[in-house]
């Protein structure tokens, strides 16, 4: 039997250099599962641990901000998008987020600016016009009764 007798007689395994774990990435996925499911508690739950535990994840920023979105919690959401602005700028996935969010507040004016800002960037995009429909089809029960949905 020949070899080398320094050689390792156990067998390891290495990762693949492509591939690896963040460990921002399974409380991430948690956040978005319950997030999907309309668990926005457990959702913000989640995302929070995601950006303490990778503070410079934009996507989880963002994420978390969506999750104070949905619970009410609106001067937590704005101080989530600010990060996520400073990591990533002001992107049209950022723009929407935020149109949607003062729409929510009924902050209608605001959220057509967001919206029509997002919608610069890009015309086709389905969500962005979907938010605009229903910021007009909802405007009886968003708004209040002195509001035009003419005015930008």
């Amino acid at each position: 039997m020949s070899g080398d007798a320094s050689a390792p007689t156990t067998l390891t395994v290495q990762e693949p250099a492509s591939e690896k774990y963040f460990p921002s990435d399974e409380p991430y996925r948690l956040g978005a599962e319950y997030f999907n499911r309309g668990d926005y508690g457990l959702a913000e739950h989640y995302f929070r641990d995601a950006v303490e535990k990778a503070p410079e994840d934009g996507a989880a920023w963002v994420a978390l901000a969506s999750s104070y979105d949905r619970l009410r919690r609106f001067d937590l959401a704005d101080r989530a998008y600010r990060r996520a602005i400073e990591l990533c700028g002001e992107t049209i996935q950022i723009l929407n987020n935020q149109g949607y969010s003062q729409m929510l507040r009924g902050n209608l004016k605001s959220a057509r600016r967001k919206f029509l800002q997002a919608a610069a960037r890009d015309p086709g995009n389905p969500t962005i016009q979907n938010n605009i429909r229903l910021l007009d089809g909802g405007s009886s029960f968003l708004a209040a009764p002195a509001w035009n949905p003419q005015v930008q």
